[in-house]
């Protein structure tokens, strides 16, 4: 598979320094089960104009920073059942290396039984292709999660899509537009105070990534040698400023947890709620209702979301309010 850098205007080349990235190196993927690649990848997304990935045509594009360094991966499904990848830049092995991950070749849902509601048992058969996703990368996804406290979505992508251009390293390879991976754990201590205001971001979330950038490297260490979800979530918790919300979104994005609930979340409870009851519930209803999927809870969230059914909405959208000229 080659892939062609994008046409741009004449001229725009000074405007537009990409790093040199090399010649890639591409790899075919051909996993034993079903994989809805778009569905399962782009979960990973935050919000149309994240600076790390993107869509252009069939093509599926990520910048990350994996433990070798910066990696542009570019995915592509050229046939049913065959997914074709290439990557740039120092990190490309390990990009490519992590591909299955990333489709979720660790999900294994062989013992998921979705016959005890009707409509997760429609929405496991009509996506078959659901995986959960694994990207390996703790810290990314803990401060992407930090990112995302007490704020609508709408100002969390803002503003991870400026600290980012502004912060983050630029991503190698023929991008469709400029690409940028998160900053390195030493990078994210050294982010400005103005650049934090300005993005929108809160000082409680700006000070809590600081203090998870300071303590980073252990902290990805002792994740990863975690042996559950429980041992996750003390290693976590343990820092002011991550609670378990925060520690099951890590969850959910690096380690591809099956099970994790992200419990204080504004909108999750109700969501559950009405679609497995027609009511709302709060948090404990919600636990209640998804008990009987124990270990595989977050799969069924999953396939509520895959369903198409919401609760309607009962009021105004919330407008955010914007600090950042205070």
């Amino acid at each position: 598979m080659t892939f062609v850098a994008p046409s741009r205007p004449r001229g725009t080349a000074l405007r537009d320094p990409r790093p040199d990235p090399g010649r890639p190196i591409e790899t075919e993927y051909r996993p034993r089960h079903p994989l809805d690649v778009r569905r399962t990848v782009l979960f990973l997304r935050r919000g149309a104009g994240d600076p790390a990935m993107t869509v252009a045509g069939s093509v599926i594009w990520r910048a990350s920073r994996t433990p070798e360094g910066v990696a542009t991966l570019a995915i592509r499904e050229t046939a049913p059942g065959i997914v074709r990848a290439a990557a740039w830049g120092p990190g490309r092995e390990w990009a490519l290396a992590q591909l299955p991950e990333l489709c979720g070749a660790g999900d294994d849902p062989t013992d998921f039984d979705g016959s005890r509601h009707p409509l997760i048992a429609e929405a496991h058969r009509r996506n078959p292709g659901l995986r959960l996703a694994r990207t390996g990368l703790v810290f990314d996804a803990l401060a992407c999660a930090i990112f995302e406290q007490k704020i609508t979505g709408m100002q969390a992508f803002a503003a991870w899509r400026r600290i980012l251009t502004w912060s983050g390293e630029r991503a190698p390879g023929p991008t469709p537009r400029p690409m940028f991976a998160p900053p390195s754990i030493e990078a994210w201590q050294h982010v400005p105070s103005w650049a934090w205001h300005r993005a929108g971001l809160e000082p409680p979330q700006s000070r809590t990534v600081v203090r998870a950038a300071r303590r980073g490297d252990s902290r990805v260490r002792a994740v990863l040698a975690a042996e559950d979800g429980e041992a996750v979530d003390r290693v976590l918790v343990s820092q002011p400023g991550i609670g378990p919300w925060t520690s099951a979104e890590t969850r959910i994005r690096a380690l591809g947890d099956p099970d994790a609930v992200s419990v204080g979340d504004f909108h999750l409870a109700h969501e559950v709620g009405y679609a497995l009851t027609g009511e709302r519930v709060d948090d404990d209803g919600m636990l209640r209702l998804l008990a009987p999927w124990a270990g595989q809870r977050q799969r069924v969230i999953r396939l509520l979301y895959a369903s198409g059914v919401q609760e309607p909405r009962r009021a105004p959208r919330l407008h955010p309010e914007d600090h950042r000229d205070r």
